[in-house]
């Protein structure tokens, strides 16, 4: 009767892995070999990975990431490129912690978003909230939200995130609104959390398609102040594969 009356104690409290945990136990004999601490600490992680899960599993459904990759399975074989050494500090998470940005740059098919989402999903797994959008969806966004009213609402949600995903930067040319709506974006950010950019354009074309000299300077200062700049050359990835299918 104690261990139903436990287990049900601890479904209330919503502590329901542990509760699985116990009830396993009991219908476990290897467990008797172990003494009560043992046993608690079985119950105990069992009940913290669930939450860590459950964690994950909300960060990465908020991210909303273009593409389902996974960090360990980067291709540092094709030919583009690719610092393996770079990417796997990246992979530590110290540029996060530090409130540096990511920017990667190379012509289509090289596997820029596929790189990015990768990162963006193993800081997710270390514990980091991630928003991805492409650039022109968000600019798109902005507009809507200032004409319902709730412009500073958007603003202050993206400030907060630890990493920002932006991709597909540079493909429309920008308006003055937009120009400053992106400013605004990146100074709430600035030495305070990450940015994670990728492109078709090279970075010295970053002016241009920001329009404005003064704004695009100030845009530029806030994101390439302590960037890893990644840039990958070569073919389209996607057209090796088709060829190797031929």
């Amino acid at each position: 009767m104690l261990i139903q009356q436990t287990i049900k104690t601890l479904e209330e409290l919503h502590l329901y892995e542990m509760s699985k945990a116990i009830q396993e136990q009991q219908n476990n004999s290897e467990y008797e070999e172990l003494d009560f601490y043992e046993r608690l600490g079985f119950i105990a992680d069992r009940e913290l990975i669930a939450k860590q899960n459950r964690l994950l599993k909300t960060r990465l459904r908020k991210a909303k990431l273009r593409q389902q990759a996974v960090f360990e399975d980067i291709d540092f074989k094709a030919s583009r490129g690719l610092n393996k050494s770079l990417v796997l500090e990246l992979g530590t998470g110290k540029w996060v912690k530090d409130h540096e940005n990511i920017l990667i740059t190379g012509p289509t098919g090289v596997g820029k978003t596929y790189l990015g989402c990768a990162i963006a999903q193993k800081a997710c797994r270390d514990g980091f909230s991630v928003m991805y959008y492409r650039l022109g969806k968000l600019i798109y966004e902005l507009t809507l939200n200032r004409g319902e009213g709730v412009y500073l609402k958007t603003l202050k949600k993206i400030a907060k995130v630890d990493i920002l995903v932006l991709d597909d930067w540079g493909l429309e040319m920008l308006n003055k609104e937009q120009r400053y709506d992106l400013l605004e974006i990146l100074e709430d950010r600035h030495g305070i959390k990450s940015t994670l950019i990728t492109s078709q354009l090279p970075i010295d074309a970053w002016h241009s398609f920001i329009g404005d000299p003064t704004i695009a300077d100030a845009i530029m200062d806030r994101l390439i102040h302590s960037a890893h700049i990644i840039n990958l050359k070569g073919e389209s990835m996607r057209k090796n594969k088709i060829k190797k299918k031929h």
